[in-house]
């Protein structure tokens, strides 16, 4: 399962159609084209899907199609975290008949517990869930940080396998390698710094960028594995331009203009979101046209 998790998993979006129903015939399309471009697993309904603005019966719709086009090719994380324990523990229980590699779980957000009251979190979804659980630490959207030393004490549960790492700290990753057990991976949840946390001893990322450019990526990102350093950080240059264009107008809209741009699906995102810009999608089009 660790090796299975180590390189790019892509944060999969969500295509909508004009009235925010799943464009299910461009959902199929997006996961093709990252498979085709050797990403290494999906992840589904994290926050690049727009987790937060679908029910739980419409997530699993989502999930159910996903397994059934993948059909066996890549493995699939789902995404099931929030700010109600127990609320999570229940709907955790519809889970157990998907074969997932992991469960990936955002810290809570908006209560802001303390660092004692995300721990207890943690464990009693980890004790709870039926899969094992990813980490994800993302101050910014959240507002509070998962430290370096409760993602280690976390990292002792057996099921508790890795964390996504987005609070953009490489001094709190780089505490967190060394002081890990072996059995907790860390891996990059911001493109921009995945070199770096691989570098240091990461052991991949999961990818917004992937979406969209899911070969060059993935080809940097393996190449960094490989230890081939001066080669990935050329590659990695070659796409500083796209990662900035990704958070221009906030993600997922800048990454849906995007994916416009180059025929998957419409730009279309879920209220209070607001869809990209034509001059977004301009944009993007002079981008892959140069």
């Amino acid at each position: 399962m660790k090796e299975e998790l180590k390189g790019t998993g892509v944060a999969l979006a969500t295509p909508m159609n004009s009235d925010y129903s799943v464009d299910y015939q461009a959902l199929g399309n997006l996961v093709d084209y990252i498979i085709d471009g050797n990403a290494d697993y999906l992840v589904i309904q994290g926050t690049t899907g727009e987790s937060p603005v679908f029910s739980w019966n419409e997530k699993l719709d989502i999930l159910r199609f996903v397994f059934k086009h993948v059909d066996g090719r890549k493995p699939i994380v789902f995404g099931l975290g929030g700010n109600n324990t127990l609320d999570l523990i229940e709907k955790s229980k519809d889970l157990a008949e998907f074969d997932l590699l992991a469960i990936l779980s955002v810290s809570p957000y908006y209560n802001k517990p303390s660092q004692e009251g995300i721990f207890r979190h943690y464990t009693m979804l980890a004790d709870a869930y039926p899969h094992p659980i990813i980490l994800y630490n993302v101050p910014a959207r959240t507002a509070s940080n998962v430290d370096a030393i409760t993602t280690v004490e976390l990292g002792k549960h057996p099921n508790i396998i890795a964390m996504k790492e987005a609070s953009g700290d490489l001094s709190q990753c780089k505490e967190i390698l060394e002081k890990r057990t072996d059995d907790l991976m860390l891996l990059s949840g911001d493109d921009a710094l995945a070199h770096d946390i691989i570098k240091m001893g990461g052991e991949g990322v999961i990818s917004v960028i992937g979406n969209i450019m899911p070969t060059e990526f993935t080809d940097m990102v393996n190449s960094a594995l490989a230890g081939e350093f001066e080669k990935s950080a050329t590659l990695n240059s070659n796409l500083k331009v796209a990662y900035k264009m990704l958070s221009e107008e906030g993600n997922p809209s800048s990454l849906k203009a995007g994916l416009e741009s180059i025929g998957i699906g419409l730009r279309t995102v879920k209220p209070p979101l607001f869809d990209a810009s034509d001059r977004m999608v301009n944009k993007w089009k002079s981008y892959f046209n140069n």
